[in-house]
């Protein structure tokens, strides 16, 4: 093998390795967050990472952790939900990338845990993914997600992460 093969071949490997890890990362928040694991939700951000949602924006780990902390969060945990990203489609360049997917944060609307669950989506979102290379491995800078609620926004979202580009302003 020549050495431009070779080094070609690293290249894609390094890609795909990247863009696998980026992908365990993304899917990792759902069985944290529900889980209330606030320490581990909040290092999968950068140490001055945003994290902003429709209701609320959360700038570094420790505003992140305390919404994983927070009463609201706890009940949801305790009353059953689950928060279900699906599949993300990832770019990576160089130390940075983009990532897009959907969610669906699923709860339990009062049934019967062993009788008759009511499980119901509360939710389905659209998420836009900033992240880089640390020397820990790769993290979210930026985290912006909407909900599919007819806005132009969340689509917006949707497409320029599928494209590869930053979030719109």
């Amino acid at each position: 093998m020549t050495e431009d093969r070779l080094t070609a071949l690293e290249q894609r490997l390094r890609e795909l390795e990247d863009k696998q890890e980026i992908v365990d990362l993304l899917a990792s928040y759902g069985p944290l967050v529900d889980s209330g694991s606030a320490d581990e939700v909040a290092a999968l951000w950068s140490e001055d990472g945003v994290y902003d949602v429709d209701e609320i924006c959360m700038n570094g780990r420790d505003e992140i952790r305390a919404m994983v902390r927070s009463d609201r969060h706890q009940g949801w945990i305790k009353g059953g939900c689950a928060h279900f990203l699906g599949p993300a489609r990832v770019h990576v360049r160089g130390d940075s990338a983009v990532g897009v997917c959907h969610s669906l944060m699923i709860v339990n609307r009062g049934g019967d845990f062993e009788t008759d669950p009511e499980f119901v989506v509360r939710r389905a979102t659209a998420h836009h993914f900033e992240l880089e290379r640390s020397a820990q491995g790769w993290v979210v800078t930026r985290r912006t997600s909407r909900v599919l609620d007819g806005r132009a926004e969340a689509p917006e979202l949707l497409r320029s992460g599928a494209l590869g580009s930053a979030a719109p302003n």
